[in-house]
Formats: structure tokens, sequence, C-alpha cells
């Protein structure tokens, strides 16, 4: 009998997830919800720890130093929040877990690269994932619509009302002339 943490877990489960190593430099697309508007944020950064490779449960820490800054962000893989994972980079590592990159700056933070199909990692293709995407690409094309109406309606009225002005100043002078 299945558990009913297994059924809730196998249903927020991604069909297909881009197989994430230590080392990877990616950009995480992520869906950032302020108030009742949604953006995509992508965060890109070199992929420090994965845990939980086979499970629902997959996490990976992306750190990346911004402003002079180290900021670390942990993503779960199956997370609906989680929109699309890209690898840019993949570099030689000997660990899952590269701790020892927290403290370096500069040229001792560089790894090596090596060569890999960027093309065949990348492409997953998830339905569910596009067709949110769509949705948002949706939803903004209405609200730009919506308004580049309203501001054509707003300059419809501009000129009615430039045009009743203009109207009043001929008559006015028509009326001084006489």
């Amino acid at each position: 009998m299945p558990s009913p943490v297994n059924e809730l877990s196998e249903q927020y489960k991604k069909s297909a997830v881009v197989n994430v190593k230590s080392g990877d430099t990616v950009k995480v697309h992520q869906k950032i919800k302020e108030g009742n508007k949604e953006r995509i944020q992508v965060f890109q950064g070199l992929v420090i720890k994965t845990s939980q490779p086979n499970s629902h449960m997959r996490r990976i820490t992306v750190r990346r130093i911004s402003s002079g800054v180290g900021v670390e962000k942990s993503f779960l893989l199956h997370s609906p929040l989680v929109v699309k994972v890209e690898v840019v980079k993949r570099s030689k590592v000997r660990r899952n877990y590269l701790s020892y990159m927290r403290s370096r700056t500069g040229k001792s933070a560089r790894m090596t690269g090596v060569d890999f199909d960027a093309k065949a990692v990348n492409d997953v293709v998830d339905e569910a994932v596009e067709a949110e995407e769509e949705k948002i690409h949706q939803q903004k094309a209405e609200e730009a619509k919506a308004k580049a109406e309203e501001k054509a309606k707003e300059e419809e009225e501009l000129a009615k009302k430039a045009a009743e002005v203009e109207a009043r100043h001929h008559k006015t002078e028509e009326d001084e002339e006489e």
C-alpha cells in the first residue's frame, strides 16, 4: 500500500530534470511572485553541492559572487517554482561538496573546464513547465495589449479635447473680428 506522502510527492515530481553535478556553472530560472505579478528571475553560479540525486527532494546549492559578497541559494529541482535549469559550463571536480570554494576569489576560484555536449545535457522536455511559461507569456501579452488600448483611449480623449479647445478659440477670434 503506497503511503500518502509518496503519492503527494509523486504528484509534484517533474517528469525530467537536467543532470546537474557539483562543479557545473548553471543558470537557474526561478519563478518569483510579487503581489499578483509573476516574473522569471535567473540566478547564475557554481553548483557547490548536490544532495539526494535520485529523489524528488533533489537539491542543489548554487554559489555566486555578487558585488564582492558570496551569495548561496539552494534550489529543489522538482519544485514548481524552478522553471528551468541550464548547464553553462562543466568543470573537473573530484568531490560532491565544494566547500573550499567559499574561501577562494579571483584566479584561485577558477576551475578547469571539461568539454561536454551542452545541447544534449540541457534538452529536457517537460510539458507542464513549457505550458506554464506559455501561460506567463500570454498574460504579459494581454497586459501589454490592455495598456495599449487604454493609452489609445486616453490619446483619443485628449485629441477630442484639443479639437474642442481649438474650435472655441477660433470661435472667439471670429467674434472679436466682428
